[in-house]
């Protein structure tokens, strides 16, 4: 509660307040802890956030900052539901609602312009800019940044805005799904005149930003700015191996074909050939789950290798303290899904972990190959097998390595600068309405 009462005191102070709406799919999201990390820390210097999606997220586990912040408070939903035919049905209802009930011509003609297909395409066909302008309709809030994680949520932002429905600046995050898979890259193709319409954009990666020029997006409004981490939340532990330990690897990621787990597991298959004080742990769930279980059998290496599921960030780093080497072993998918930044392996780093990834998109931004830990062409098994055996085999290498990747995490993805960077963003951007702190 002390967040939501300095937002109070702040404001019997007379002291300015700018305000900010994140507009995401889901909310809270265990495997999304780089937007709540985000939104904490704009919190916590004091600027008024809220929160819109589509629909809420899996509750089962919670990141701890959910409840301390009371985001929960500050949360809107567009209450769509999941099923097309209900959705179409419970539509219906609310359109005549609105002409019958309410009597407001001016709010049912808005609600009408959202079914305008061949003006809004997919996005209207599907009544998501339905549902969103139902539900804010009512209160039309004003922000002076709208800020968008995922191009079809900046693409629904600036329809929003111009339907008169929410007003503010609108910043859109690109991550890399959203212009590298392709069925995602041809939905903000077809809306690329829309996305030239926003404010400014925010890019992972090199990679990233060059996918969205590619796209449309105009490159005077792009900035790089990595997904950052809370570093005092990653306590350094200097990586050694005592007398007789269990050599702990970990991946963490979801179990899709971009992560390219069946390469990591072929891999230590193999270096366990030579090594048997070998435990793989990968932490996360997904459709691959099964079929990688089942190569775990084929390889029979069953017994080395343990599926953890998804946990909470508080027992991810529990384990990170617990494991010696880190892996991710990204690859391009086959429908064209590619790793944006690969912010786990930051995480690795800043816990002092030597991390083995691939040479993979915006990846190689990243690591310190060589220094923090080794880069590998995709889908190379030999070549990630020979580097993981020598991290295997020569252990002394861990602690300069793992130094050197908190240095780089440290100086590169501190959460509070990169924020710092991000409201110069906030401000900078051409806006008259826009408070100043």
């Amino acid at each position: 509660m002390w967040v939501l009462d300095r937002f109070n005191f702040l404001k019997i102070l007379g002291k300015p307040i700018m305000k900010i709406a994140f507009m995401i799919n889901h909310f809270p999201v265990l495997s999304e802890t780089f937007i709540l990390e985000q939104i904490t820390s704009l919190v916590d210097r004091g600027y008024e956030v809220d929160i819109y999606a589509e629909r809420i997220a899996d509750t089962v586990k919670i990141h701890s900052k959910v409840a301390s912040y009371n985001l929960s408070e500050h949360t809107f939903y567009f209450e769509e539901p999941s099923n097309y035919f209900w959705k179409i049905f419970k539509a219906l209802k609310l359109l005549i609602y609105h002409l019958i009930r309410r009597k407001n011509w001016d709010n049912f003609l808005i609600i009408l312009e959202t079914l305008n297909v061949f003006k809004y395409g997919k996005i209207s066909a599907s009544l998501t800019l339905f549902y969103a302008t139902v539900h804010l309709l009512d209160k039309r809030p004003v922000y002076d940044i709208i800020h968008c994680h995922f191009a079809p949520n900046g693409i629904k932002a600036i329809i929003l805005r111009e339907l008169g429905v929410i007003k503010g600046r609108v910043i859109t995050t690109f991550h890399g799904y959203d212009v590298n898979k392709k069925f995602m890259r041809e939905y903000v193709e077809m809306y690329k005149h829309i996305l030239y319409l926003g404010d400014s954009y925010t890019v992972n990666t090199t990679f990233t930003g060059n996918m969205a020029i590619e796209l449309g997006c105009p490159p005077d409004k792009i900035f790089k700015l990595p997904v950052g981490i809370d570093i005092s939340e990653y306590n350094f532990q200097e990586k050694i191996l005592r007398a007789n330990e269990t050599i702990k690897l970990i991946t963490v990621a979801r179990l899709v074909e971009k992560k390219g787990i069946e390469y990591s597991i072929r891999a230590v298959a193999r270096v366990l050939k030579n090594y048997s004080n070998i435990e793989y742990n990968i932490i996360g769930d997904g459709p691959l789950r099964k079929s990688l279980e089942k190569l775990t059998t084929e390889l029979k290496i069953t017994n080395k290798v343990k599926f953890l599921g998804w946990q909470t960030q508080d027992e991810i780093r529990q384990i990170y303290a617990d494991s010696h080497i880190f892996i991710l072993s990204s690859v391009t998918a086959s429908d064209g899904d590619k790793e944006g930044q690969g912010l786990v392996l930051q995480e690795a780093q800043a816990m002092g972990l030597p991390v083995l990834s691939t040479l993979h998109n915006g990846i190689p931004d990243g690591v310190l190959d060589g220094k923090s830990g080794f880069l590998v062409p995709e889908k190379d098994v030999e070549a990630l097998a020979d580097k993981l055996g020598y991290l295997v085999e020569h252990p002394e290498t861990w602690s300069s390595m793992g130094l050197a990747g908190r240095l780089f995490v440290e100086k590169n993805y501190d959460i509070r600068i990169l924020n710092d960077k991000l409201i110069e963003i906030y401000k900078n951007i051409p806006n008259p309405n826009l408070i100043e702190q």
